[in-house]
């Protein structure tokens, strides 16, 4: 063992020392992808929850929509209506969601009001798991003109 550091024996450590970080960063980026391949299924399934969250909030505003129509519908004279209730509470639906609606219209609470109700199935992404359906209900006064009707 010399006294002298390695720079004043003659020796060229700095060689080896850069050699060695080059293979350092080389092995630090091959790290780098396993770990990124390690997070990338929660990546995917954080995606796929928001994905599931937005088809669920999707198909409430579908129901109300749907039960909205089907109410204000049901609420007009049945000689201004084009339709029934139900057909048109579906008709205000997007297809896909309204392929699998059941729309129920009953009288209101005091008579002189009609009360629609639609239930839609909430689509999943992930095969085999059922999310439920999820329902809205919509009230309006009996004897609502029919739109562009003239007035009474």
């Amino acid at each position: 063992m010399s006294r002298f550091p390695a720079r004043l024996r003659g020796h060229d450590h700095d060689h080896d020392r850069g050699h060695d970080r080059d293979h350092d960063r080389d092995r630090d980026r091959g790290q780098a992808s396993i770990e990124f391949l390690g997070f990338l299924p929660i990546l995917l399934l954080v995606a796929l929850a928001v994905i599931q969250l937005g088809l669920a909030a999707y198909a409430v505003q579908q129901a109300g929509t749907g039960a909205r129509a089907a109410a204000r519908t049901a609420s007009m004279d049945r000689a201004d209506r084009e339709t029934d209730p139900q057909t048109a509470g579906r008709a205000a639906m997007t297809g896909w969601v309204a392929d699998h609606a059941t729309i129920s219209v009953s009288a209101g609470g005091g008579g002189d009001a009609v009360r629609a109700t639609a239930r839609v199935r909430i689509p999943s992404l992930i095969p085999g798991v059922d999310f439920g359906s999820a329902s809205r209900s919509a009230t309006m006064s009996q004897g609502t003109q029919a739109p562009g009707a003239p007035p009474r």
